[in-house]
């Protein structure tokens, strides 16, 4: 009989032992395997979507160098477009000078050489008023025959 009661207190004392155990004890250890199963997941989806943000952010960083690169070309060649015109630019504006200052010069020449032949025509008819008072071996009035003398000054 001491065996039979012996066991029967035992599976009593384990009965008690696991109603205990899973009123008390079970249920928060699941809820804490739950917890912990339900970080685990988060975690693992929230590290997936890393890894999809980090390709997405690649892929944009790509995308940016891309367009930076076209757009310094595009300022490149802008300021190589730019450059060029202000060569161009420069050339034309010195052209213009150098053709005024030709420009200029010729008129100067031309004005020198009016000058000159003002001064020749002078002295030619003061040449031949000398030349006819030797001639005419008496003086010849200048103011008496200006007429006479703008006509000479004409022709020569």
């Amino acid at each position: 009989m001491n065996i039979n009661l012996t066991l029967i207190m035992q599976a009593a004392a384990f009965a008690a032992f696991i109603w205990f155990t899973a009123k008390f004890v079970w249920p928060p250890l699941m809820r804490a395997v739950e917890t912990r199963q339900k970080q685990i997941a988060d975690g693992l989806a929230a590290a997936d979507e890393g890894r999809k943000s980090l390709a997405n952010a690649e892929k944009r960083i790509a995308d940016l160098m891309g367009e930076a690169r076209t757009k310094a070309s595009e300022i490149v060649a802008q300021g190589e477009k730019f450059r060029q015109e202000t060569v161009e630019q420069a050339k034309a504006e010195a052209k213009a000078e150098a053709d005024r200052i030709v420009a200029a010069a010729k008129a100067e020449i031309a004005q020198e050489i009016a000058r000159a032949k003002e001064d020749l025509r002078h002295q030619v008819s003061s040449l031949a008023v000398a030349g006819a008072e030797k001639i005419l071996k008496r003086e010849v009035d200048a103011k008496a025959h200006a007429d006479l003398l703008a006509d000479i000054q004409r022709q020569v």
